[in-house]
């Protein structure tokens, strides 16, 4: 009993997590309490269900529209504008807007955001593209770009999120933020009427 006693209590816990981290894998289902999904459905379940989009759908002016009424339709941003044609030399900017920011003690706060759009499905948006993008963005200034957000319907390279969430850390201006494909499917889940306008699911 003593032995048993000492597992539940010392070596159990030590190990647990990373073995229930390793039971499943990031696609695999995984087990719920419920037997019967009519109880499950009468409980009336809230909340975004994510769900893989079909991004294959759109072209770079479609993925580039679906960006825009995200940004134009959420709380916290104002002043969306196209600023180039697709696929135009846009030094790397496709949507601007202003973050905006309401302290009820140090007021209004407004950061400049530029979107770069990036419709690639057969690649990853690697970290020297997002040097580039950083540097190019530049040359766009003043006004002053605080964040650069580069939203793809692929994904980012290890070395890519490593130096993104380096210059993050460091507070380097302007502060890259990665949007990828499961990131947007995460926000687009809260709003299914883009989702079926644009014919993603």
């Amino acid at each position: 009993p003593q032995d048993l006693q000492d597992i539940i209590s010392y070596d159990w816990p030590s190990v647990r997590d990373e073995i229930q981290g390793n039971l499943y894998e990031d696609l695999e289902p995984i087990p719920v309490d419920h037997t019967d999904l009519g109880e499950l459905v009468q409980s009336r379940p809230s909340g975004p269900v994510t769900t893989r989009l079909r991004w294959d759908v759109l072209d770079d002016e479609g993925f580039e529209r679906l960006m825009f009424q995200l940004l134009e339709e959420t709380d916290g941003y104002e002043n969306v504008s196209w600023l180039m044609k697709t696929k135009a030399p846009d030094r790397g900017r496709d949507i601007q807007a202003q973050r905006v920011i309401r302290d009820p003690l140090a007021g209004t706060q407004r950061f400049r955001v530029i979107v770069q759009c990036k419709h690639w499905l057969a690649k990853s948006v690697g970290r020297s593209d997002l040097i580039d993008l950083v540097e190019t963005v530049k040359l766009w200034e003043p006004p002053k770009v605080d964040t650069v957000v580069v939203a793809t319907s692929g994904r980012f390279s290890q070395d890519a999120v490593a130096w993104a969430e380096h210059r993050a850390h460091e507070r380097v201006v302007p502060t890259p933020q990665l949007w990828g494909d499961s990131h947007l499917e995460t926000l687009l889940a809260r709003r299914p009427h883009l989702i079926a306008s644009s014919g993603l699911r």
